[in-house]
């Protein structure tokens, strides 16, 4: 009766749940395609990936390397998010040019603008190399051999898959390195933003709606891919020409109902599904909550000081959303994994893989020490995280630290420079120039956050943990994190627009000047410390449990051979598939699958930073002229959620019906679900989608730019 028991349990818990998955595209028809069709897919798997023929992937973009676009017309137009957006649409705004609060449309391609440093990659083909990237390697391979045949290996295979050609080619471990794949892309450097709505109408809501559902913003903005005349990538010049694709994605704007198929295809950032009970236990216990705990205070104070300055709010509005964006997030991950029992039912899956070694001598031989291990081994890194977070989160958090320590990089490049050794020091340094740290810095907001940071710092780090130089420091002041600042601040020249860029500008001459300001002797002596005493055993400890992480999986594939494994998301072209669905938050509390406008007038408040409505908006309401775009019933879509298990990178990317057709542009996830980097809860994990009708209807309706539908095959 007890194996009996067990081997139901273990039936449920190691099944992949209904919708969870990021799925390899190249791997779909021997992995997915039966299952996907059985929940309505229409197409093939070729239709989705293919090298040799025309498919979808050539019209998913990897967006500013950390976002996905999709490519809608034949001439290089591309949907993403307002918030990928963002930086482009920060960076052309000024005081007296308010893209942020105004919006920004081009009327034809010569006012579209160029955006530096704006990157769109497509995929060409992917490869399983593992074997490649393996040769050489035997059971008697100590893991620093391991690790340099692998690399050298790596290096060539990157090498030769793109000799003679305009490609570039990186290779990526799965699996934690039990798989690797080879990618073979293409880079356009030269991408245009076209039109972006009013942060009224494209961040509407704010950060109070951030991660929530309902939703009502229309999480939007449009680029242009340009290419030389030979229709390759080229640097940005006049004479480029709109990119010409391999693969445009048609727009449904006929809608959905309620359990129909979905498919998200685009670039997810990084989950970690397969961790141990241990990891989820810091994560969910110490680091998460001082994450939050610490961004929480940062975003206070430039609240407060964006409110009172257009000048400082379009400055910080780029940072300021960055830094809230994974605040809520780890706060809402740390919530879902408490409520899901995460770290329990983890132990029961260990407990349940050590019952199924148990039986098998050899399996045990191999994996029975595994789990103290990691035990050991997560004793000693929780305590280097919360070093390592108190750095990231706290003292780099300070502006002023973190650009000193750009200087210190120089110096060290400077050093080898001067002893003849190899260096970056030019390359550095022009990267630096270019970085235009001044345009998103008010200096009494970072003395604000300077202040608040090393009080946290000084509550939460030991004395024994800390910088020599920086304990002395504080131990001088007698703890007063006040008293530091006013000092650093009153004789630094790192928060002087023109002394920090004269040293910058003329490095070598002024060595003398910049080594001894405070606030370079201060984070020169953090840098160190970290460097040297705390990031080397942290990364030690993260390949140790990388290593064992390894193991883990082996295991899970030999003892649960019934299961399909998706490799954990590392930036790297995905499909996810699942259903238009609603979910139950809480006891009593059951949301629909869609929003409309009748819900933004609902939320709107005059004059509100986050819920006011353009009057334009208002006008159309009052009117309900929304042309094609109304639903049966005669109401404006807005959003929508589904099944899909998404994450950070997936911002912008296309959601398909059944048919291969854009039905919207996925944007986010809801709060109670932003456990599913760690793990897939099918009953509150839900992708949030803005539906591409809502899009449509702002950029025909609202801004008067229809003339850019006249690219698109939209299919009524």
């Amino acid at each position: 009766m007890k194996q009996t028991l067990l081997t139901l349990t273990l039936i449920v818990s190691l099944t992949i749940k209904a919708d969870e998955g990021m799925w390899l595209p190249q791997l779909l028809n021997a992995m997915n395609i039966k299952d996907m069709k059985k929940n309505g897919l229409k197409l093939t798997a070729e239709q989705i990936y293919s090298v040799n023929k025309s498919s979808l992937k050539d019209a998913i973009v990897q967006f500013a390397g950390g976002c996905t676009a999709e490519i809608v017309s034949n001439q290089g137009l591309i949907l993403t998010n307002h918030h990928c957006g963002y930086s482009a649409i920060a960076y052309h705004s000024t005081v007296e040019k308010d893209y942020l609060t105004k919006g920004f449309w081009a009327m034809n391609k010569n006012e579209e603008v160029y955006t530096p440093n704006l990157n769109a990659t497509i995929i060409q083909r992917i490869e399983d190399v593992t074997a490649k990237v393996l040769k050489g390697i035997t059971a008697t391979s100590t893991e620093a051999k391991k690790d340099s045949i692998i690399k050298s290996n790596i290096k060539i295979l990157e090498k030769e898959a793109v000799t003679g050609t305009h490609y570039e080619s990186f290779i990526k471990p799965f699996f934690y390195g039990n798989e690797y794949y080879l990618f073979v892309v293409e880079t356009f450097k030269d991408v245009r933003m076209v039109g972006a709505p009013p942060s009224a109408i494209g961040k509407f809501g704010g950060e109070t709606d951030n991660w929530m559902w309902p939703r009502h913003n229309a999480d939007f903005s449009v680029f242009r891919i340009y290419a030389n005349k030979d229709n390759k990538p080229a640097e940005y010049s006049a004479d480029n020409v709109p990119y010409k694709p391999k693969n445009v994605i048609p727009i449904s704007i006929k809608g959905y109902n309620q359990g129909d198929f979905t498919m998200v295809y685009g670039f997810p950032g990084r989950t970690q599904e397969y961790l141990s009970s241990y990891a989820v236990d810091m994560v969910m216990n110490e680091s998460d909550p001082l994450k939050v705990a610490l961004r929480e205070k940062r975003l206070n104070i430039m609240n407060a000081d964006m409110l009172q300055s257009d000048a400082v709010r379009i400055a910080y509005a780029s940072k300021y959303a960055s830094v809230a964006n994974y605040y809520k997030k780890w706060k809402g991950e740390m919530n879902g994994l408490k409520n899901y029992d995460a770290v329990t039912k983890k132990q029961l899956f260990e407990q349940q893989f050590n019952e199924a070694m148990s039986s098998d001598p050899a399996k045990k031989e191999k994996y029975g020490n595994l789990f103290p291990q990691l035990q050991k081994v997560y004793a000693e890194y929780r305590i280097l995280n919360k070093q390592v977070d108190y750095y990231s989160e706290c003292l780099m958090a300070i502006d002023a630290f973190n650009y000193a320590r750009f200087y210190t990089t120089l110096t060290n490049e400077l050093r080898k420079k001067q002893k003849g050794a190899n260096n970056t020091f030019e390359t550095t340094l022009a990267e630096y120039k270019k970085m235009g740290f001044f345009k998103n810095f008010n200096k009494p907001t970072d003395i604000k956050i300077c202040e608040a940071m090393l009080n946290e710092y000084i509550k939460g780090v030991p004395s024994s943990n800390r910088p020599f130089v920086l304990d002395s420091f504080i131990l001088a002041n007698n703890n007063d994190a006040k008293k530091m600042t006013d000092f650093l601040y009153s004789n630094t020249n790192f928060v002087d627009k023109e002394k920090a860029e004269a040293m910058l500008n003329d490095f070598e001459k002024y060595t003398n000047l910049y080594e001894r300001d405070p606030v370079y002797y201060i984070t020169s002596a953090i840098v160190k410390y970290y460097s040297t005493s705390v990031f080397p055993q942290f990364q030690y400890d993260e390949r140790e449990i990388n290593e064992l992480q390894k193991l883990y999986i082996q295991g899970q594939k030999e003892m649960f051979k019934d299961k399909k494994f998706y490799p954990d998301a590392n930036s790297t072209l995905r499909v996810a598939y699942g259903k238009v669905n609603n979910y139950k938050p809480k006891d009593g509390v059951e949301y629909k699958h869609y929003t409309t406008l009748d819900g933004i007038m609902e939320k709107y408040v005059p004059n509100d930073e986050e819920f006011d409505v353009p009057e334009k908006l208002r006008d159309l309401y009052a009117k309900k002229d929304y042309g094609p775009y109304a639903d049966k019933n005669g109401k404006l879509p807005v959003a929508f959620t589904a099944s899909n298990h998404t994450t950070g990178g997936n911002s912008g990317s296309p959601v398909f019906n059944a048919k291969g057709e854009l039905i919207g542009t996925n944007f986010d996830r809801n709060w109670e679900g932003t456990m599913s980097d760690i793990m897939y809860n099918p009953n509150q994990c839900r992708n949030i989608v803005l539906d591409v009708r809502y899009t449509l209807f702002v950029i025909d309706k609202f801004a008067g730019a229809g003339y850019l539908l006249n690219e698109m095959k939209l299919v009524k």
